[in-house]
């Protein structure tokens, strides 16, 4: 079929962008335009956006009719290199970021760097903070590249966009393929999510954007690790050292440190009571571990200039 043929059957759902509308609610207003429209189980839903709009339409897709086939044109840094990568989909609730969702593979991810050109600084910069993660937790080269090649990231030129983009598709892919259901190995793409997505929640999604949150989380989680002793002091301040190079994050402190412990608490990671907590243990590889406690969480959120 042309593409003009393809088009006359689109009919586009418009919902708001931002951590804020990646609610229940909003997902509703999805699901009313699929009953409402007659979309059967044979229909394709295609999401355009960043990585709240996937994850929202795409909880959509799983969860009308039992599941309906889904394509993502992710048209952010975070959602090209990480979030519209594995099949995760998801709300968040007003306790904790994702608590609810689903397992979902897309049947077609098509990623064009040229879609970022739009980007304001701000949000190509906090996409960028996912691929240094994914620098640390499983590529030394990766992450060294970043370094090298920072100010044009920074600055979206597509020819040191697409190499970094390719690698972390590659990495995600192959993480997701081990291990889909997040029951080991998968766990590693957390790496800064467990304090980033507390400081998420107790700022209600207004404060900072997901992959600022991460940044604070890394370092975090970068601190813990170095006071356990598996993590050097050296590796800690090459990881610092590039997160300040790229820019200063929004202030942070004057938030509830008590209110974030408990976010960390109700945090997805946590099973039969233990929160499962990403440490780096050199550049390019982590552990995974359940024995972080209460007074090294506060240790971490010190360093990021809380408590």
């Amino acid at each position: 079929r042309g593409l003009a043929s393809i088009a006359s059957d689109i009919t586009p759902v418009l919902v708001p962008d931002g951590e804020k509308a990646k609610t229940m609610a909003t997902m509703g207003k999805v699901h009313d335009a699929l009953v409402q429209q007659g979309v059967d189980r044979k229909a394709v839903l295609v999401v355009v956006g960043g990585g709240v709009i996937g994850d929202l339409a795409g909880f959509a897709a799983a969860s009308y009719l039992r599941g309906i086939r889904l394509v993502h044109v992710p048209t952010t840094v975070v959602a090209q290199t990480d979030s519209a990568i594995g099949g995760k989909v998801g709300v968040n609730h007003r306790l904790g970021k994702n608590l609810l969702g689903a397992f979902h593979q897309p049947a077609l991810v098509a990623v064009d760097p040229d879609a970022l050109a739009t980007l304001s600084r701000r949000e190509l910069r906090a996409g960028l903070y996912e691929v240094v993660k994914y620098g640390v937790i499983a590529s030394a080269e990766l992450f060294e590249q970043c370094v090298r090649t920072m100010p044009a990231l920074l600055d979206g030129t597509p020819d040191a966009l697409l190499p970094v983009i390719t690698t972390c598709c590659a990495i995600k892919a192959d993480v997701v393929t081990k291990d889909e259901r997040e029951d080991g190995l998968r766990r590693i793409l957390n790496f800064g999510h467990t304090i980033g997505h507390a400081l998420e929640a107790v700022t209600h999604y207004r404060l900072l954007r997901h992959g600022e949150a991460v940044a604070y989380g890394m370092r975090a989680a970068s601190a813990i690790a170095v006071a356990r002793g598996t993590w050097s002091v050296g590796d800690d301040a090459a990881l610092c050292a590039v997160l300040d190079g790229m820019g200063p994050l929004p202030a942070i402190g004057g938030l509830d440190v008590s209110a974030i412990l408990d976010a960390t608490r109700r945090d997805k990671k946590v099973v039969a009571g233990a929160l499962h907590f990403v440490l780096p243990t050199r550049i390019g590889d982590t552990t995974i571990v359940t024995d972080v406690d209460q007074r090294q969480v506060r240790l971490g959120l010190a360093a990021i200039g809380l408590g």
